[in-house]
């Protein structure tokens, strides 16, 4: 008798877990992956993805991240419709390119175009990580190169955001030059006194951070971004010695002289406000 009741109890104090997955709308919640945290994403996003109890900075998409500092209405994209091809004919490249466009509703891992900040003009371009881990290939080179021209064309700054695995191997050598290339665009800026401003997010590695990330008049990243050329086992194999906890780091960084400084994504908006401010109808001191 006592066994069934306690079937009984157990039956009933037993909730399904597909019937508890139904009572739940898929996206209603977000985990933090750093405290564990679980909270609503719409309040996540209303404080910029930004965890409410640990400050962690979850991933922005490259539309968020617009939104979130441009003024309402002022952004302008421009090469929107520049597609990568497949020139080593590397096996399964284009149905990874379509399955990317459709996941993402972007055409490459960058969007690039100008717009206002509190009223301050400025050319910007933000890396997407969701698009082949933001890799580099020759259409991001190639719109990176573009932002800047038009920056030079313009005669405003140049900010951007990356976010990147590195170059994009599907595209061997054509991807590498990219580094090149838009080292050579941002020289050029630099010569005619403009302004760039770079911000490196997480993650931004390989030859994104060994070109462009690391070009910047300020050089700039979020808390906690991983920032770095080769990954940590690689050089601890190689210098045959353990590295640091924090390595490569944001923090470790700015530690060791490489950036000017961490900002918080709530800061992003004011602090760029004031630099565009500052340097509003004036130049840089270009070598």
């Amino acid at each position: 008798m006592l066994k069934d009741f306690l079937k009984k109890k157990r039956k009933y104090a037993t909730i399904p877990s597909e019937r508890a997955k139904q009572e739940v709308p898929e996206g209603l919640m977000t985990k933090c992956p750093s405290c564990r945290t679980i909270m609503y994403t719409k309040e996540l996003k209303k404080n910029l993805l930004v965890c409410h109890s640990c400050g962690f900075h979850h991933r922005m998409t490259a539309p968020e991240r617009i939104a979130s500092l441009m003024d309402e209405g002022s952004f302008v994209e421009t090469n929107k419709d520049m597609l990568s091809k497949n020139p080593l004919e590397f096996p399964t490249y284009e149905k990874k390119l379509e399955s990317d466009r459709k996941k993402t509703e972007l055409n490459e891992a960058i969007v690039t175009g100008y717009g206002t900040i509190n009223g301050l003009p400025t050319v910007m371009a933000v890396m997407d990580a969701r698009f082949r881990m933001g890799s580099m290939g020759s259409v991001v080179g190639e719109k990176i190169t573009r932002a800047v021209e038009d920056a030079i064309e313009k005669g405003i700054p140049f900010i951007l955001f990356s976010a990147s695995g590195g170059a994009r191997m599907q595209e061997g050598v054509l991807s590498l030059m990219q580094m090149a290339k838009t080292s050579a665009a941002l020289q050029k800026l630099n010569r005619q006194g403009g302004l760039f401003i770079s911000i490196m997010t997480h993650p931004t590695t390989g030859g994104v951070s060994a070109s462009f990330a690391s070009l910047g008049d300020y050089n700039f990243a979020e808390p906690k971004a991983l920032i770095g050329f080769a990954g940590r086992r690689i050089i601890e194999q190689t210098i045959r010695q353990e590295l640091p906890e924090d390595f490569q780091t944001a923090e470790f960084l700015l530690k060791h002289g490489q950036l000017d400084r961490v900002i918080p994504r709530n800061e992003m908006k004011e602090t760029l406000t004031t630099i565009l401010d500052i340097h509003q109808g004036g130049e840089t001191n270009g070598d």
